[in-house]
């Protein structure tokens, strides 16, 4: 079982950058991979980015790549994602998620996900 919890969203101009944090319960942590989705007023929640136990193998959506990095601290039970250049279209409540498969863009292999951190960027 684990728990996930988000923190490090909020109000940010276009252009500017945040650091969204995942804490994870449990002591095996490392045997997770893990995802970061996202889901915006009206649509449906959208992969942004995974990565695998050891962080070694990275993976991002199309209009995240090159401005987001996804990376994890296994010793303290954290996935981060560093979000730069940030556009008014990033704006979506993110949730980060674990799974102990391989990690992938398809939301239905994760098994536990956080309740979520608003991310707002104004124009």
């Amino acid at each position: 079982q684990v728990q996930l919890a988000e923190s490090g969203g909020g109000l940010v101009q276009a252009g500017g950058s945040l650091r969204l944090s995942c804490a994870a319960s449990g002591r095996t942590f490392n045997r997770y991979s893990m995802g970061w989705f996202r889901q915006a007023p009206g649509k449906e929640r959208e992969f942004v980015a995974s990565i695998n136990w050891s962080g070694v193998s990275t993976y991002y959506a199309d209009s995240v790549k090159g401005r987001f990095t996804i990376s994890r601290d296994n010793a303290k039970n954290t996935v981060y994602m560093q979000m730069n250049n940030l556009k008014p279209e990033d704006t979506a409540v993110y949730y980060c998620a674990a799974t102990q498969r391989a990690p992938a863009a398809r939301d239905n292999i994760y098994n536990y996900w956080g309740q979520g951190t608003q991310v707002t960027v104004s124009s």
